[in-house]
């Protein structure tokens, strides 16, 4: 899709997207992310809105050209840096006895990290 000089796929449409609602979700659904904040990071409320604030930016940020590298390399570290709590998750719910099926979702959602900074990476170079 092209206008103005502005040249989006619709692979970079759809990623800009998804990453805008996750970010917002972060101010919907705080207590979703509260519950897989691993305990030794400090302020946790406050981590969840930054990087709530960061995702969505991050989305925003791929849709324009003179910001998509960077936006790219900003998600790429949140990706990296939220991966702890994907490990907590899994941790939890291993130690309440969560079903096969859920630990099997939690232990399919640390490679998935690896998925999404290839992709982010991908979308912001085509």
């Amino acid at each position: 899709m092209q206008g103005d000089g502005v040249d989006m796929t619709p692979s970079l449409i759809v990623t800009a997207i998804v990453f805008v609602i996750a970010g917002l979700l972060h101010f919907v659904m705080p207590r979703f992310y509260l519950a897989i904040m691993p305990s030794y990071l400090p302020r946790p409320l406050l981590l969840v809105y930054v990087s709530g604030v960061f995702e969505a930016l991050g989305g925003l940020g791929l849709l324009l050209p003179a910001t998509r590298r960077a936006a790219a390399v900003g998600l790429i570290l949140l990706l990296i840096a939220v991966f702890p709590a994907n490990v907590e998750m899994l941790r939890l719910a291993h130690a309440r006895g969560a079903s096969p099926a859920f630990l099997a979702v939690c232990w399919l959602r640390l490679p998935l990290q690896l998925v999404l900074i290839w992709w982010v990476w991908r979308v912001a170079h085509a």
